[in-house]
């Protein structure tokens, strides 16, 4: 079984997945989060800064790409394979309404004539490996059945399938049924990706589906690090361990974030998640939300590992992060 971290926008950038490689259970693949497509092939600082090999060491890492233009998809994919990378991941999951407005994403799901032509331009082009995340359709999982009849075309390094449709953003559970269905008729390697958040439901999904060989894991994660380690039983969730990551990452924010006040954001925001990882809580997140400046979070993140203990309840912590959405 191979694990990969999901591409979270806004949260699994270079920062997060190089102090969570070097604190918790190394994953077999890290997707950065996309990289959209434009007329130029031309890389934003931050889009280059995911992908450069000395942000990236001792990791395989795959680029994501988002677009619905093979011409800029290809230039684009060109322009990262330079980098030394030989698989490029394309970006037919991302629910965001913005994103599906352009028909992108799990919007271009839809558009069934166009994404054939789509992927039989890029396949026929391309010089390097590419894999596909997916949903399964924007409206009804049932659109699927069709989707898959058009990955089986092309020589999918492979498909990644999380089991929900656009509609459900992260709300519902996935849909099993038609994940059951469809897996015997899919030609390429599956991956799994979908609410994953303790080793149980890992053993849930391995258990029913023998054949499917990878797992992405996304908030399961971000809300537990220690996750993978725990479903592999090779580490235990550990404070220090933690706080040490905690340290890492902050540390790193400061020194390359534009401003003391974007690092606050983005630690904000992970903490969003992996606060309900501690038993008691609901103070400290509401304490770390309201924080302004960096004396003050620092004091409440302090205060927040002397006094509590990591939750030893998983499904209690399931329930929570389950309800989250992804921000």
């Amino acid at each position: 079984m191979k694990y990969y971290l999901a591409p979270l926008e806004g949260v699994t950038n270079y920062i997060y997945r190089n102090a969570y490689h070097n604190h918790f259970e190394k994953m077999d693949k890290y997707f950065t989060p996309f990289i959209s497509t434009n007329s130029n092939a031309r890389l934003s600082a931050k889009e280059l800064d995911e992908i450069l090999p000395d942000n990236n060491i001792g990791q395989y890492t795959v680029p994501q790409i988002l677009g619905n233009n093979s011409d800029d998809f290809i230039s684009t994919a060109n322009v990262i394979c330079e980098y030394g990378y030989n698989e490029i991941n394309l970006n037919l999951g991302c629910p965001s309404n913005t994103v599906v407005a352009k028909n992108k994403g799990s919007g271009f799901l839809f558009h069934t004539a166009q994404l054939d032509r789509f992927l039989d331009e890029i396949y026929s082009q391309a010089k390097m490996k590419i894999s596909i995340k997916t949903r399964l359709g924007k409206y009804d999982p049932e659109e699927f059945y069709e989707i898959v009849k058009i990955f089986n075309k092309y020589p999918l390094e492979e498909l990644i399938i999380h089991p929900r449709i656009q509609k459900d953003m992260y709300r519902n559970t996935p849909n099993l049924a038609v994940f059951s269905t469809v897996l015997d008729e899919v030609k390429a390697p599956v991956c799994y990706n979908g609410d994953i958040f303790t080793p149980g439901e890992h053993q849930n999904i391995i258990s029913k589906y023998p054949d499917v060989q990878n797992l992405m894991l996304g908030r399961g994660i971000i809300g537990n690090p220690a996750l993978l380690g725990s479903i592999k039983k090779t580490t235990l969730a550990n404070k220090a361990v933690f706080k040490s990551f905690h340290d890492t990452l902050f540390h790193n924010y400061l020194e390359t974030m534009r401003t003391q006040q974007y690092a606050l954001s983005k630690m904000k925001e992970i903490w969003f998640y992996m606060i309900h990882i501690f038993e008691d809580n609901t103070k400290f997140a509401d304490q770390i939300r309201k924080s302004k400046d960096l004396s003050d979070y620092k004091a409440i993140v302090e205060a927040l590992f002397e006094s509590n203990s990591l939750q030893e309840d998983t499904e209690g912590y399931r329930c929570v992060v389950n309800n989250l959405k992804i921000g």
